[in-house]
């Protein structure tokens, strides 16, 4: 990008006050590819300040100019859609045709999931039918910080921004500094679509820096975090003292219940799932928990399923994995790797090292143990790579004991034909999610976990809530405008 040194702040492109330098690797190649300029307290400052300018009209804007904003937004994102996705994929390593259809593919479904919910919500609201003089009103809450991953960029982005737009807030988005590009692709597509001045802006920057500033800064009405739960630990902390609300989206290490009833396919469905995204989802199933009569060939299928996975660059067409984000990220999942080895859980393919024909680029082989427990590292630890942990269990209650026995709780996996089985252990888990027998939740529905996965939701109705505060009044006049 022509400006990717520069931050967007006040509906225009400008050069840092205090920007370092800093290489945007290719994670199939590892070499740089471009440079970005992280950003110092001034530099966030300055669009901390036009946020809160900015609110001081934008929340006046009504329902129906907020929604043709999102539509105009929704035309040029579709538009540059492919753009974003190439993008993606050389920035962090998805696959181009992955990066296309399902990274920059989340983007587009999420504008239209929260255009559909804006038109649904209703700000102002009876307390009771029979109660015409007390009135709720949902207003926004102020400026917003939004700090977003590297692994789902557009996903996140998205489920952050357009809520944050919809309900009248102002913001500063922060995306990672692992794939800055696409972020700064988004500020482009929200100019060309006219969004007002300092309702938006953009700073690049790292944790420790930009991260810090923002969610210690007393002007920040909210942070909204995804990440690692150190971080949003860290956030939480670094915000109390000014007491604004911390949305947080973390951490997961989610179990996959295959009862020996599951369906045919439901172990390579589940292994399949664990590798999408070269392991790098927090909602990954990762966890295998099988029904001991069906554990052993369980296990072959996963063995099976594992060595199909094909692992190769990201800009080659065709179905396979592509390498992880980073080195850092790389050597944390070499070295999960050689612990599930030494805590005596079984190999049953993969290992460390890279996969063969590959000795360049952050790849990981696809790797699968057996015979876990759920003492183990592997088990315990979010590892966000292409890593699958399995154990058996004999009884159901056995099975929601494991799976519940965890710090995360974000989704987990029921696989069982029995429809009376799977809706009573979905209701004992301790997660915000559960998907069951291969079946995805539907759009607009909450995304968020319960324990150290984080507080919040994420998506729909729930979403824009979590930008909104709540106000009673008493005595109001029904019949005034």
């Amino acid at each position: 990008m022509e400006n990717s040194k520069q931050f967007y702040i006040n509906g225009a492109w400008v050069d840092p006050i205090a920007g370092t330098e800093f290489d945007v690797i290719n994670p199939s190649t590892e070499e740089a590819y471009a440079q970005i300029s992280l950003g110092g307290e001034a530099d966030t400052n300055a669009a901390i300040a036009a946020a809160k300018e900015a609110f001081k009209t934008w929340p006046k804007s009504s329902k129906a100019e907020r929604l043709e904003l999102m539509e105009s937004i929704l035309e040029v994102y579709t538009r540059r859609s492919d753009e974003m996705g190439e993008t993606i994929s050389k920035e962090m390593g998805a696959p181009i045709e992955m990066a296309k259809m399902a990274q920059s593919g989340t983007g587009t479904s999420h504008i239209k999931a929260f255009i559909r919910s804006l038109k649904g919500f209703e700000f102002e609201r009876d307390l009771r039918e029979n109660t015409p003089n007390d009135k709720i009103i949902y207003e926004p809450i102020g400026v917003c910080a939004l700090i977003t991953p590297w692994n789902w960029p557009m996903n996140q982005i998205a489920l952050k921004v357009m809520p944050a737009l919809a309900t009248g807030c102002t913001m500063v988005l922060k995306p990672s500094e692992q794939s800055p590009l696409s972020g700064m692709l988004f500020a482009d597509i929200m100019h060309e679509a006219g969004v007002p001045a300092g309702v938006f802006n953009l700073v690049n920057g790292d944790g420790p820096g930009v991260g810090t500033t923002l969610s210690g800064h007393k002007d920040i009405d909210m942070v909204s975090f995804t990440g690692s739960t150190r971080a949003g630990t860290a956030i939480s902390k670094n915000a109390a003292d000014t007491l604004k609300r911390v949305s947080l989206e973390l951490g997961g290490k989610g179990a996959n219940m295959v009862f020996a009833d599951a369906p045919e396919k439901a172990v390579q469905q589940g292994v399949a799932r664990c590798f999408n995204n070269t392991g790098q989802s927090c909602n990954a199933p990762t966890r295998m928990l099988v029904e001991r009569s069906r554990y052993a060939e369980a296990v072959e299928q996963a063995k099976e399923q594992a060595e199909k996975t094909a692992v190769d660059l990201a800009s080659k067409e065709g179905r396979h994995i592509g390498p992880l984000v980073n080195a850092l990220q790389f050597d944390k999942v070499q070295g999960l790797i050689e612990t599930g080895i030494k805590e005596g859980a079984r190999l049953v393919t993969g290992g460390t090292g890279r996969p063969e024909g590959l000795n360049r680029g952050y790849f990981v082989r696809p790797t699968v143990f057996a015979d876990c427990n759920n003492d183990m590292d592997i088990m315990r630890q979010e590892i966000f790579g292409p890593v699958l942990s399995m154990m058996p269990f004999d009884s159901e209650e056995e099975a929601i004991e494991i799976a519940n026995d965890t710090d995360y709780g974000l989704t987990n996996y029921v696989q069982t034909s029995d429809g009376e089985k799977a809706n009573r252990v979905a209701r004992q888990l301790r997660s915000g999610m559960v998907d069951m027998n291969g079946v995805a939740r539907s759009s607009g529905a909450p995304f968020g976990g319960y324990k150290q996965s984080g507080n919040g939701r994420e998506g729909g109705e729930w979403g824009m809530e979590e930008f909104l505060e709540v106000k009673a009044i008493g005595g109001w006049f029904p019949d005034a405008p």
